[in-house]
């Protein structure tokens, strides 16, 4: 089953990251906080902006143009929350074959920029074209970062997932948004910066396209490290099957590092409104990714011999 969700989920389109990461390397010499995270980290007197860009696979917006633009808010505004950030504001750049089928699009977007509270302040917009596609970008701002090169041995892995909600078909999106209460939304959302800036956890990541396993995959490569989790630790919906959900893409899904002394407090954040959460397993120095199940155990991916994305702070610094 781990070898189809590793072939079936986003965890392959990661690859193509590499292609790009070592004509970064001359950049990320210049970086406080280098390429590969959630977001851009500048820091300037003390004071992190954070910026970050989403684009969208052509399919996904002809097929559900409304959500697709619903989710250019809240994929952006879980990056910037995935850095403990708080968001400020989004451009786009928005390709369409007219005006009729552009209108959708725009609807999505503009109903989430409401409901999140967060406004669309400019893009690019650019009618007939041959295909439907979008991208948006996302400025915020953090006191405190939390980092995908921050994970350390030693740390617990735990793992939060709203799961009051059902895949929206025909892709494995996880919608626990579009019909929550707009206040419900602000207020988890703003769990992200509150734990960053209480030292409740160091490293954070919000759950991609490239389902669970492959976002703590990224994680563990940023940071050069190793996990070894508990497949049972992860929570789940008890009407979806496993290879679904690890390859699920849910509208509010974050995996964190924290300390026996934070785990509490972390585990008590997410408790509070209700959001699932559960340690899943443990950081360690092997550079291995090893999923446990009982007396079973997998490896699913050795960072030694095979690299996912190439961002990582070995190869960087």
């Amino acid at each position: 089953m781990l070898d189809r969700v590793k072939q079936r989920s986003g965890i392959a389109q990661k690859t193509d990251i590499a292609a790009v990461s070592t004509l970064l390397k001359q950049q990320n010499k210049h970086l406080d906080y280098p390429n590969g995270d959630d977001c851009a980290v500048i820091e300037r007197n003390g004071e992190f902006s954070l910026l970050a860009i989403e684009g969208f696979m052509n399919q996904f917006v002809k097929r559900d143009p409304w959500f697709a633009g619903w989710c250019g808010i809240m994929v952006n505004m879980s990056d910037i929350a995935a850095m403990g950030g708080k968001a400020d504001a989004v451009v786009n750049a928005l390709w369409s074959k007219d005006a009729e089928a552009m209108e959708p699009i725009m609807k999505g977007m503009v109903a989430a920029s409401e409901v999140y509270d967060i406004p669309i302040v400019g893009g690019h917009t650019q009618l007939n074209v041959k295909h439907q596609q979008l991208a948006v970008s996302i400025v915020g701002h953090a006191k405190r970062i939390l980092s995908s090169f921050a994970a350390k041995p030693k740390q617990n892995l735990v793992v939060a997932i709203d799961m009051r909600g059902s895949f929206r078909k025909p892709f494995l999106n996880w919608n626990a948004a579009t019909s929550a209460p707009a206040e419900r939304l602000r207020g988890d959302i703003a769990l992200l910066p509150h734990i960053a800036e209480s030292g409740f956890a160091t490293a954070a990541k919000d759950i991609s396209q490239a389902g669970l396993l492959g976002t703590v995959l990224m994680m563990l490569e940023s940071s050069a490290v190793g996990a070894s989790i508990q497949l049972g630790a992860i929570p789940k919906p008890p009407e979806i099957d496993w290879e679904e959900w690890l390859c699920a893409f849910p509208s509010f899904g974050f995996i964190f590092t924290t300390d026996d002394e934070h785990l509490p407090q972390l585990l008590a954040c997410f408790e509070e409104r209700n959001i699932a959460t559960a340690k899943i397993g443990e950081i360690n120095d092997s550079r291995q990714f090893w999923i446990h199940e009982g007396t079973n155990s997998h490896l699913f991916w050795d960072l030694n011999e095979t690299a996912l994305t190439a961002m990582t702070q070995s190869s960087i610094n």
